[in-house]
């Protein structure tokens, strides 16, 4: 049988598409090798929200440390809504995309003006920074809603599954995948089930390599089926990798170290940074300490750290204890670079 009439067999055969198989299949899976992480030790959703939006773009394990942090520091809406937003981008230095924090800062506010948490989609859709995704987990997980789940790695379990031949960045397929994820959520256990979905993406249906052969939909797959893995999710061609020279200095006094704070409108803005030279053109440069790599999108960043004399801090830079830097936002470039003189300020290797 060619690759075309499989297909055919298994989008007209109701067997494939049988919710009912499915979500037992999936859900067994699910409760069987999931694996223990906090935010599935809760149904507060507070606690579920703010772990959905770390774990954008960030992996779980990476996420863990960060969280647990997170809530101790800041446990409910109110205390994350009254706090300044230096220890709110303190407590988040380190999972990027800032915009996330800021964002999370601003729905709190508005739910403290609410008087409780929202309980419905809608509401949750209509705080800041929460789109889709976010809005269907935590109304799932938290509130047994039946809302399905589309982040990257439920498109990557659902491309495959159906042998979805279009560019998965297109509307038009996104919602041929969430109609599908629509279709088979389970309405009795919604939050578990697009946890399944999530956790199979993250742990077995892989991007590369993907683990097929422990895969609870692996009798079903168009793609395992057809032996073409590997060519789904299809995706447009990425954007060329971009390699841009950096030097940070390290001017430091019995005072602390010269750093200056990001302004406001930029992307950035509250972090505190180490100067670049062409910032300080009076700096002498002394030696070299360290060199460390720094990727953002599609841009890496080889930096070079050296050590830098100045007489006098210029108009918009001061001098930072070592002691205020443990509770400073800072950027993830400048937190490798600090490593480079003292791990202990750094939290990191020199270089990594």
């Amino acid at each position: 049988m060619n690759h075309i009439s499989k297909r055919r067999k298994l989008e007209g055969s109701d067997d494939q598409m049988a919710p009912s198989a499915l979500r037992r299949r999936i859900l067994a899976w699910y409760r069987k090798h999931k694996r223990d992480l906090p935010w599935r030790r809760t149904r507060d959703p507070y606690s579920i929200w703010i772990s959905e939006v770390m774990l954008q773009q960030t992996r779980a394990v990476a996420v863990v440390p960060y969280y647990e942090r997170f809530l101790a520091r800041f446990p409910d809406v109110n205390t994350l809504a009254r706090a300044p937003e230096q220890e709110l981008l303190a407590a988040w230095a380190g999972l990027g995309y800032y915009s996330r924090a800021r964002n999370l800062q601003l729905a709190a506010r508005k739910i403290h003006e609410m008087g409780e948490f929202p309980r419905d989609y809608s509401s949750l859709r209509s705080l800041a920074g929460i789109g889709d995704y976010t809005a269907a987990a935590i109304s799932s997980i938290a509130f047994d809603l039946p809302h399905a789940v589309l982040d990257g790695n439920v498109i990557r379990v659902l491309s495959r599954f159906i042998g979805e031949p279009g560019n998965v960045r297109s509307l038009a397929v996104r919602n041929r995948l969430r109609e599908v994820a629509e279709r088979i959520l389970d309405p009795k256990h919604p939050g578990d089930f697009n946890q399944a979905l999530m956790e199979i993406g993250a742990t077995v249906c892989l991007p590369r390599e993907p683990r097929c052969a422990t895969c609870p939909l692996r009798g079903r797959c168009v793609a395992r089926l057809e032996g073409r893995q590997n060519e789904f999710p299809v995706k447009p061609a990425p954007p060329s990798s971009l390699r841009v020279e950096k030097r940070l200095l390290v001017i430091e006094r019995r005072n602390g170290i010269l750093m200056y704070q990001r302004p406001h409108g930029n992307r950035m803005a509250g972090f505190w940074e180490l100067p670049e030279p062409q910032q300080l053109p009076l700096a002498r440069l002394r030696t070299r300490i360290g060199e460390f790599r720094h990727t953002i999108m599609n841009t890496t960043f080889h930096v070079e750290v050296l050590r830098a004399s100045l007489k006098n801090a210029p108009q918009g830079f001061r001098w930072i204890s070592h002691h205020s830097l443990r509770t400073m936002p800072l950027s993830t470039a400048t937190v490798k670079a600090l490593a480079c003189i003292s791990p202990a300020i750094g939290a990191t290797r020199c270089g990594t």
